[in-house]
Formats: structure tokens, C-alpha cells, sequence
């Protein structure tokens, strides 16, 4: 009995700790700015304001390449970069590589580019291609993406391929039934760290859409 109270407890301990930690991540952490235009249940039409993604093709299983894509962008945001500065003509000269560490941004999204999955993050829009730091790993690069017209389906739980997969094709079926076309490939979005439980995870599938 008392093992059985003493579980329940460290059970109780764990969850509020998961809940206070996923909720200063969620306000720690800014978002993709949208507008939504229009709302039904888990489902909703949103125009997405144009932005500036790192990004990283990884080749492999569906949820493999989601945790190496997601290393290796996170890597790049946290120092693996290289800031270039203009320095004032001053006595001595120097010059060194400068690291700067970049705000985390939500969601962290997954696609299929032909062979490869496409791992993108959202770079702060203070940021611009310019004075974003240029990074080491030349598999990460940054690229503009226009302002997007996108379908979203949330949901929460796990990561898994056929989860995905489900909420997927629901939401080719709900685009169909309100008459927008999709002009590319769905994208899975992620807005938790993996260490987050399941149960607690925001989950989105993204579809580029017009009317």
C-alpha cells in the first residue's frame, strides 16, 4: 500500500513538473504568425505571413529523420553558426568568428521533398537574410518562404507515421468538402519537445491550399 501511495505520488510529481515545463516552453516560444479566416472544430484556413526558415534535408525512416533534422537545426540556432560583422578600422586589427544563438521558434515541420523529408525551423522575424548568422553545417541553409495560404488540422499525441498519416487524410477530405485546391505537399508540425508525453503534445498537419 504504502508503494502503491508512494508511485501515485512521484507519478503526480513528474506530471505537474511536465505541465509547468510545457508551459513555459509554449510562452517562452514565439509561433508563425497567421490570420485565421476561417474555423470548424480542429480545423482551420489561415494565411501565413511571409517568413525565413533554416532548413535540412534528411533521408530515412519518418520519425528518424525528424529527431536528426531537428539536431541539426537546433545546433545551428544554439552556436554552430557564423555571425560576420563590419568592424571599425581601429588599432590593432582583428577579426574573429562571432557565435550567436537564435531565439527556438514553434512549430518545428516535416515534409516530403522527393526521396528526403524537409526539416525546417522558423527563424524570429526581427531576423533577415542578412543579419542572420551564416551556418557552419552545409546542410543547413536558409531560405524566404512567401506569405502561404494553408489548411491546419490539430491534434495532440504521439509522433508516429500512422497517426500522421490518419489526420492526413482527413484533412485532404475537409479541403475537398470546402473546395480549395492543395497546391503542395502536406507538412507535419511539431510544437513540443520530444520529452514532452505524448498526451500533452500539439500536433498540426498543414496543407498549402487556394480557394
Amino acid at each position: 500500500m504504502r508503494l502503491a501511495r508512494l508511485g501515485k505520488m512521484v507519478l503526480f510529481i513528474l506530471l505537474f513538473s511536465t505541465l509547468v515545463l510545457g508551459a513555459e516552453i509554449g510562452m517562452a516560444t514565439e509561433e508563425a504568425k497567421y490570420t485565421v479566416l476561417e474555423s470548424e472544430g480542429d480545423f482551420e484556413l489561415r494565411q501565413y505571413e511571409p517568413r525565413i526558415e533554416a532548413e535540412t534535408l534528411v533521408e530515412g525512416d519518418f520519425k528518424d529523420v525528424g529527431n536528426e533534422g531537428f539536431r541539426r537545426l537546433y545546433d545551428y540556432i544554439t552556436g554552430k553558426n557564423r555571425k560576420r560583422q563590419s568592424i571599425p578600422m581601429t588599432a590593432p586589427v582583428s577579426q574573429e568568428a562571432a557565435s550567436e544563438k537564435i531565439p527556438m521558434t514553434a512549430p518545428v515541420n516535416q515534409e516530403k521533398a522527393g526521396e528526403k523529408w524537409r526539416i525546417t525551423f522558423m527563424m524570429p522575424p526581427q531576423y533577415t537574410l542578412d543579419t542572420l548568422p551564416e551556418p557552419l553545417d552545409p546542410r543547413v541553409q536558409l531560405t524566404k518562404v512567401p506569405g502561404l495560404l494553408m489548411a491546419a488540422l490539430s491534434y495532440s499525441g504521439t509522433w508516429s507515421r500512422g497517426r500522421y498519416e490518419e489526420k492526413e487524410k482527413r484533412l485532404k477530405e475537409l479541403i475537398r468538402q470546402k473546395g480549395l485546391k492543395i497546391l503542395g505537399e502536406p507538412v507535419f508540425a511539431r510544437y513540443n519537445p520530444p520529452f514532452l508525453p505524448w498526451f500533452l503534445r500539439r500536433n498540426e498537419v498543414l496543407i498549402p491550399v487556394a480557394r
